[in-house]
């Protein structure tokens, strides 16, 4: 068994056009990806409640996939003709049956935070089977230790936790987090999220890390004082959630604030230093790592 998938370059006006007649001509799916993913000219796009729509790439690649014994020229002359455009640049590739779950295994490998510290999906062997190693496979939830926000919180984890700390993992995801703090030596760990499946995917991640840690919803969670306050969320969150936070945290405490941009570094800085002393930031990629002590009352 085998398909064939049709990839057409594509504009910002007309993307989202070629992709639904694509769907209406037979295809068996369509998807619209950055024509420059993975390449200098790379588009980043995101969206944060209370900012406008991000809108889509100026330069797209709309991939469809069709049955094998599709007639590819009479597809792109019925889109030509229907979506009223001319000369459609186009390639196509076939697809032989596979085994798609060991295909998609192949693309997730152990992930090196520090010498000490790795991401070790339940497929593969942990390259040091000495160090602290979280098991974790990519899911529903956020969080697999691939995202620069992930990776820069857990290299401040292993810098920062000391045996007996209580930590507060807010905005938990996959609980990759709070598992780790756990693994390097916390003694409560709690994980907040407001997405029932991250509470799911977190309990059954720290299960599966024979780990002890606490998830609750976080619109019903009393939160009270930590040693450590770890957040990998939206800086639009982060500066809402900002009070609250900072109330979880004892004076003397961590935190740790991802999820931001390198545009947003200063504002949600700034916030944040009415209750803390900030550190320097750390980057990655086009993402911030904010980190404070909290201040003592005077």
């Amino acid at each position: 068994m085998a398909w064939v998938s049709l990839k057409i370059e594509a504009q910002d006006n007309n993307a989202d056009l070629i992709s639904d007649t694509l769907m209406e001509l037979g295809a068996l799916s369509a998807i619209i990806e950055d024509a420059n993913a993975e390449t200098i000219d790379e588009q980043p796009i995101f969206g944060e409640p209370g900012d406008p729509p991000p809108g889509i790439w100026q330069q797209n690649l709309v991939s469809a996939l069709f049955d094998e014994g599709v007639d590819v020229t009479a597809v792109i002359q019925a889109l030509e003709q229907i979506a009223k455009l001319n000369q459609l640049n186009y390639t196509t590739e076939t697809i032989q049956e596979q085994d798609w779950v060991r295909a998609t295994q192949s693309q997730f490998d152990p992930i090196k935070i520090t010498e000490n510290l790795w991401i070790v999906p339940t497929w593969h062997v942990s390259p040091n089977p000495e160090a602290i190693n979280i098991v974790l496979d990519p899911g529903l939830a956020f969080g697999t230790g691939s995202h620069p926000t992930t990776h820069l919180c857990l290299g401040w984890l292993a810098q920062t936790v000391n045996t007996g700390n209580s930590v507060l993992d807010y905005g938990c995801g996959s609980g990759i987090l709070a598992i780790a703090a756990k693994k390097l030596g916390a003694n409560e760990v709690v994980g907040t999220d407001i997405d029932t499946q991250a509470i799911q995917s977190s309990l059954y991640n720290a299960e599966q890390n024979q780990v002890q840690a606490e998830f609750y919803d976080a619109n019903q969670y009393q939160s009270k004082e930590f040693d450590i306050v770890v957040a990998n969320i939206l800086s639009s969150a982060l500066s809402v959630l900002a009070p609250a936070l900072a109330k979880s945290c004892k004076a003397g405490g961590k935190i740790a604030l991802s999820g931001i941009l390198r545009e947003q570094e200063s504002a949600v800085s700034a916030i944040y230093s009415e209750w803390f002393d900030m550190g320097t930031p750390q980057h990655m990629d086009a993402w911030v790592l904010l980190t404070g002590t909290k201040k003592c009352a005077t």
